[in-house]
């Protein structure tokens, strides 16, 4: 027995549980800046990172989202930077969508699968160069992305710790890096990324986000980071900008029909069930899938279950009665029948309605689409009541914004 597979003994484990323990979260390198304005102490972790949940009140954060300027951290987002000779190759192969469209200074949506077609993940794909990626996604996979490159000449590393990322997200945005002299920027078309200068060095803007909003993802050297911030902070003072935490932000992306892995689908490497796995077409992703370019792992499975129609789940929006959130509620055919959960749900300020999205079992939500109700919990006065909500399917996403895809974009 060699000394990796050697056990510990009573006392080295204790050591190692108590080491654990006392080992802090990371700290991303705008953590001094949020500390700063922190005033709920409402912190969880994000890939071992300290995020904030909420800054000073969900609420108002919600509202610098769709009415001003909202400043989010998304260093503690998994980073991978993939170049070489065969990068587009390995790429295209790996992931559902054709990577040879993606032009140069672009970014595109994507996930990828395993080889029975299961979902390991999704995020999105920026093309820095010829040769040159970064892959960004919720969780980390590294050991699976080099095992995948056998054969292609290509380096994977991660850079999650060594780039920093801000998401400026709200009608104001663009106005905010006007003030802070980042030129050109107006001519940003959604999915466009483009390169700026700051402190003798570069930071990279795309105009991408997670909130159905006008928006832009900020990405520069860990040096750099606080003194990018404190730009955007200055700048945005005349615009209504705000910090916010995750709270605030997964309320819009509800709104905006996005999905977020290991909340509304289980990755498959994550999956300790068999029938927990989702097909891409079973979480609402049937819509990257290209089965004309290359072989891409997954393919013969995905294809295979659309040609024998053996798909076992659907992920649908719902509109709910009431504005009680039915999040994680369980969702019934007539009342009685279960149909599927609800996966993340809240009140809409913006539509002004109670919106979910829900993943249900086949035939509901494809043959049986009408009398569905879900089983909320609400408390009252130290006490649960059962309600049963109509709902009803509708499309996704919940709020459209033509601000999010107009070029230029307004300043205010």
């Amino acid at each position: 027995m060699n000394a990796l597979t050697k056990p510990l003994n009573a006392t080295e484990a204790r050591r190692t549980a108590r080491n654990h323990i006392l080992t802090p979260r990371l700290e991303t390198p705008f953590h001094p800046r949020l500390v700063a304005l922190d005033e709920v102490n409402d912190w969880y972790n994000w890939a071992g990172y300290k995020a904030p949940h909420s800054i000073f009140d969900e609420e108002l954060e919600y509202f610098a989202i769709r009415s001003t300027a909202a400043l989010f951290d998304i260093s503690p987002m998994v980073k991978y930077r993939i170049t070489g000779y065969d990068a587009e190759r390995y790429l295209n192969r790996l992931t559902l969508r054709d990577v040879r469209k993606l032009g140069v200074n672009r970014v595109h949506y994507t996930a990828w699968c395993d080889d029975h077609g299961h979902v390991l993940d999704d995020g999105t794909l920026f093309r820095l160069g010829e040769k040159d990626f970064r892959l960004c996604c919720q969780e980390r996979h590294l050991p699976w992305l080099l095992d995948s490159a056998f054969g292609f000449e290509v380096e994977i590393f991660e850079e999650t710790d060594e780039i920093a990322g801000l998401a400026l997200q709200g009608p104001t945005s663009h106005a905010v890096l006007a003030e802070a002299g980042f030129a050109g920027t107006e001519r940003l078309k959604p999915f466009d990324i483009a390169s700026f200068a700051h402190e003798g060095g570069a930071v990279t803007i795309s105009r991408t986000g997670f909130t159905g909003d006008l928006g832009y993802e900020l990405f520069v050297s860990r040096a750099a980071a606080v003194s990018l911030w404190d730009r955007l902070w200055n700048a945005g003072a005349e615009h209504g900008i705000r910090a916010i935490g995750y709270s605030a932000l997964n309320r819009t992306r509800i709104e905006a029909g996005f999905i977020v892995a290991n909340a509304d689908f289980v990755t498959a490497e994550a999956a300790l069930r068999a029938d927990r796995v989702r097909l891409p077409d079973e979480i609402g992703l049937d819509w990257l899938v290209d089965p004309d370019k290359p072989n891409f792992n997954g393919r013969r499975a995905i294809l295979d279950a659309r040609r024998n129609q053996t798909l076992k789940h659907i992920l649908v929006g719902l509109e709910i009665e009431g504005n009680i959130s039915a999040e994680h509620a369980i969702v019934y055919h007539r009342g009685k029948r279960e149909a599927g959960l609800v996966t993340a749900a809240t009140w809409s300020p913006t539509a002004k309605r109670n919106i979910a999205i829900a993943s249900l079992t086949r035939p509901y939500g494809t043959k049986f689409v009408d009398d569905l109700w879900v089983e909320i919990y609400a408390m009252r006065e130290l006490s649960y009541q059962k309600m049963m909500k109509r709902a009803k399917i509708v499309p996704r996403p919940f709020v459209k914004l033509a601000r999010r895809t107009v070029t230029p974009p307004g300043l205010r």
